[in-house]
């Protein structure tokens, strides 16, 4: 993923596309980042990793849109917009209510859960089959009604 995304920044300079290129040079800011958060010597983050920074990237933006709105200042939430459409270029498919639905049931099938007190140990069974592809808020709730 690290080397895909290098790869746009060269193609955004060769095409001149300018807000690709600033979205994308913050991409890899954010990526080194947390690449020096690591401890010293450790490897460079893995693709799992990079996709949380680029969520994380996505929840600000999403959040910076409605404060704009609120404030009238929508030059600033069609920026934020076009950099969404760059970043998430680069997350993999997220999960549509249908599917979340099945692989929870099948998580809670799995792990043999039976009640509420259970929710914790299917929550993490999901986060590390699903990591990326699921939103985590909708599964909790999903969890929480399927286990009542």
């Amino acid at each position: 993923m690290r080397q895909r995304i290098n790869d746009a920044v060269k193609a955004a300079m060769k095409s001149g596309d300018k807000a690709r290129l600033a979205t994308l040079r913050l991409v890899t800011a954010a990526i080194k980042d947390r690449d020096l958060a690591q401890a010293a010597g450790a490897d460079p983050v893995g693709d799992a990793e990079i996709v949380t920074v680029l969520q994380k990237m996505l929840k600000q933006r999403r959040e910076s849109i409605d404060v704009y709105r609120k404030n009238g200042r929508e030059e600033l939430a069609a920026q934020e917009e076009a950099e969404i459409a760059v970043i998430d270029e680069y997350l993999p498919k997220q999960m549509d209510d249908a599917e979340t639905r099945q692989a929870v049931a099948g998580t809670i099938a799995d792990t043999g859960a039976a009640g509420l007190k259970d929710m914790g140990k299917v929550m993490a069974a999901l986060k590390e089959k699903y990591a990326g592809t699921m939103d985590f808020g909708k599964a909790s709730a999903l969890v929480k009604e399927l286990l009542k």
